[in-house]
C-alpha cells in the first residue's frame, strides 16, 4: 500500500514539475509576444480599420468600406507613378545591395587585416542618413563645383554640368547609387558574422572530398551554411527597398521634379502628414504592408533550411 502511494506521489510530482516548466517557458515567451502585439500587430489592425474609413484627424471618422482602395488603384495616377518608381528602385537596389554586401563580406573575411577593413566599412553607417545624404549632394551638385561634374568636365567627357538632382532622367539613378553606398554597413556586418561562424573543419573535409577553390567552397559550403543570415539580409532588403523615403526626399526634395523620385512611402507621407487624410494614407500603408509580407514569405521559402 505504501509503495502504491509513493508511486502516485511520484507521478503527481512529475506532473507538477512539467507544469512548472511549461509555465516558465510561457513566462519567457509572453514579454516578446506582448511587445510584438503592441508594436506590430496592433498598429497593423488599427491601420486596417482606418483604411476603411474617411478620417482626417479633425472630424469624426466615417465608414467608407473599400472606397479608399478603389480610389487608390483605379483613380490615383500619382500612386501608380509611385509604384512604378518604387519597383524600379527595388528591382535594381534590392538584388544589387544584397549581392554587393555578401561579396564584400566574403572578400574581407579572407583578408589578413579583416578587423580594420570591417571597421572602415561599418563606421560610416553610424552617422545619420541625412548627414550622409548631404555629403553625397556635394558629389552630385549640379554646378561646375560638384565633384562628379568637376572631373567629368576636366576630362572632357561632358561639355556642361549635369543637373544630377533636378533632371528627372538622372534623379532615380542618383538615389539608387547613394542608397547602395549607404546600405553596405549593417547587411555586410551580418554576412561577415555568418561567414566567421562557419566551422573550419567543413572546409577541411571539403578539400579532402575534392573541393579545389574558393568558388566551389562558396557554392557547396558557404552559401548553404549561411541561409539564416541570407534570409535576414533578404527580408531587410525587401523592407528597405519598398520603404525608401529619406534618401529620395533628401536628394530630390518633396515633391521631386516631375515626381521622378516619388515613392510609395513618399505618397503615404504626403497624404498622412501634409493633407492629413489618415484613412487614405492607411490604405496605402496596408497595400505596402501586404506587399512586403508576401515578398518576405517568398524570401523565407527561397532561403529556408532543410534541417
Amino acid at each position: 500500500m505504501q509503495t502504491a502511494l509513493s508511486h502516485a506521489d511520484a507521478v503527481k510530482a512529475g506532473k507538477r514539475t512539467r507544469r512548472l516548466r511549461t509555465i516558465n517557458r510561457y513566462m519567457f515567451v509572453i514579454p516578446g509576444l506582448l511587445l510584438f502585439f503592441v508594436f506590430t500587430i496592433l498598429p497593423l489592425l488599427v491601420g486596417a480599420f482606418y483604411s476603411l474609413t474617411n478620417y482626417n484627424m479633425i472630424q469624426p471618422w466615417s465608414f467608407v468600406g473599400l472606397e479608399n482602395f478603389k480610389t487608390l488603384i483605379l483613380e490615383d495616377d500619382l500612386f501608380l507613378t509611385a509604384v512604378q518608381n518604387t519597383l524600379v528602385y527595388a528591382i535594381i537596389y534590392g538584388p544589387t545591395s544584397f549581392l554587393l554586401a555578401f561579396v564584400l563580406a566574403w572578400v574581407i573575411n579572407n583578408l589578413k587585416f579583416r578587423k580594420a577593413f570591417t571597421l572602415g566599412f561599418y563606421t560610416p553607417t553610424l552617422a545619420s542618413g541625412i548627414a550622409l545624404s548631404q555629403i553625397w549632394l556635394y558629389f552630385f551638385a549640379g554646378d561646375r563645383y560638384g565633384l562628379f561634374n568637376y572631373y567629368l568636365l576636366k576630362w572632357g567627357i561632358i561639355t556642361e554640368p549635369i543637373l544630377w538632382t533636378t533632371n528627372p532622367d538622372t534623379i532615380m539613378p542618383v538615389v539608387i547609387f547613394v542608397s547602395l553606398m549607404m546600405s553596405m554597413g549593417n547587411q555586410f556586418l551580418v554576412f561577415l558574422a555568418g561567414l566567421q561562424n562557419i566551422p573550419k573543419d567543413l572546409y577541411e573535409a571539403a578539400s579532402i572530398d575534392g573541393v579545389k577553390n574558393k568558388f566551389q567552397e562558396m557554392a557547396y559550403i558557404t552559401w548553404p551554411q549561411m541561409k539564416p543570415q541570407l534570409l535576414f539580409g533578404a527580408v531587410n532588403t525587401v523592407v528597405g527597398s519598398f520603404g525608401v523615403f529619406d534618401i529620395a526626399v533628401n536628394i530630390a526634395g518633396m515633391p521631386s521634379p516631375e515626381y521622378a523620385a516619388h515613392t510609395i512611402v513618399t505618397h503615404l507621407y504626403d497624404y498622412a502628414f501634409t493633407r492629413f487624410q489618415m484613412g487614405y494614407a492607411s490604405a496605402i500603408s496596408i497595400v505596402l504592408a501586404i506587399t512586403t509580407i508576401l515578398l518576405g514569405r517568398i524570401c523565407m521559402r527561397v532561403f529556408r533550411t532543410t534541417d
